[in-house]
């Protein structure tokens, strides 16, 4: 070090006690000496695709740390743009191109009238009268649930899951990540215990189980009268005692994530839902699929269910939490939609 430190003092064009300091002309030494400071010299620079050699501890010195610092810089420039990316993935609205923004509430339309659960489970039960559709065992749901902790902000995560049974009485799962209001765009997933950016499509899991001819509920047939489905989802939920709506909420849930239903069981489901206290009908809403259904909310402490009715045939379409009390050590809010299920067929 103290022979480089020498050949830099010697490099300086003018000393410190000169008297042309900072004021005369540098004489040709001097510029010399300052060009091989500030760069190599012509011949001395590298040819594309070659790297340039040190020559000597100055030239280690001078030209050795310049690619490291390059490259340190381009690191901090990408570590900020990533930065930047991920904060406008996660905070973007609807205008930006990835798909990661947790979904709104349902918006009752304020021109619709709500229709009553009795008179839509005899529209359920005519239109079971007229022809049925058959029950098959399985589901095709569209979900976003929200994730919460102490130290981060909530998510909420889009997925798509497609159960299949086959004849032997296995069955096979399939997950993906994907929002239907965004197609194509990016999805926010989660993985050993961090959130990503994953492509629209991504597969989350792909399982196949064994064989399963277990005959509880939920997994042997659901009936399809009223009276023997209640009893039905008691055992599903394994309690000897009539269910309370917001556990009737739970067990359609449950029934829906084993079957499609027919329109036999959509009339008796409904019917069923019917008799529930505190479901109230609100009026006319869009699902998240773009369907449009019949709305009927549950308030309970903390939280507001909302189920969404095919207004033909009473089949559920969708069934929505949303948070109705703030939370802020989980960072959650008021009229955030905590977790919302929309089954096809």
């Amino acid at each position: 070090m103290a022979d480089e430190l020498e050949l830099l003092r010697r490099a300086n064009p003018v000393s410190s006690g000169d008297p042309r300091f900072g004021d005369g002309p540098l004489g040709h030494e001097a510029e010399r000496h300052l060009s091989r400071l500030m760069g190599p010299s012509a011949d001395e620079r590298p040819r594309p695709g070659r790297f340039l050699p040190a020559h000597g501890s100055l030239g280690r010195l001078l030209r050795g740390p310049r690619p490291r610092r390059t490259r340190l810089v381009w690191a901090l420039a990408t570590t900020a743009a990533v930065a930047v990316t991920s904060l406008v993935l996660l905070l973007a609205g609807p205008s930006t191109t990835p798909a990661v923004a947790a979904p709104r509430p349902l918006v009752v339309r304020a021109d619709s009238t709500p229709v009553p659960l009795d008179q839509l489970a005899e529209r359920a039960e005519e239109a079971a009268a007229e022809g049925s559709s058959g029950l098959r065992k399985g589901t095709h749901v569209q979900s976003w649930s929200m994730g919460m902790s102490e130290d981060e902000p909530p998510i909420t995560l889009p997925v798509e899951r497609i159960v299949r049974w086959n004849a032997d009485d296995s069955h096979t799962e399939l997950v993906v990540a994907t929002d239907p209001r965004h197609p194509g765009r990016p999805v926010l997933s989660e993985g050993d215990g961090d959130s990503h950016l994953v492509d629209d499509g991504h597969v989350i899991s792909e399982q196949t189980f064994p064989p399963s001819w277990s005959d509880a509920p939920p997994e042997s047939p659901p009936p399809h009268d009223a009276k023997r489905l209640s009893a039905y989802l008691q055992d599903a939920q394994h309690t000897d005692t009539p269910l309370t709506t917001p556990e009737l909420l739970d067990a359609t849930r449950l029934l829906l994530d084993t079957w499609t239903l027919g329109t036999r069981e959509d009339a008796a489901l409904v019917r069923l839902l019917a008799d529930a206290e505190g479901l109230r009908p609100v009026g006319q809403v869009t699902d998240r699929l773009g369907r449009s259904g019949q709305a009927y909310v549950y308030d309970a402490t903390g939280a507001r269910q909302m189920l969404i009715l095919d207004p033909v045939t009473g089949a559920v379409l969708g069934l929505e939490s949303t948070a109705t009390v703030a939370e802020p050590e989980y960072g959650l809010k008021a009229g955030d939609v905590m977790d919302y299920s929309a089954w096809m067929r």
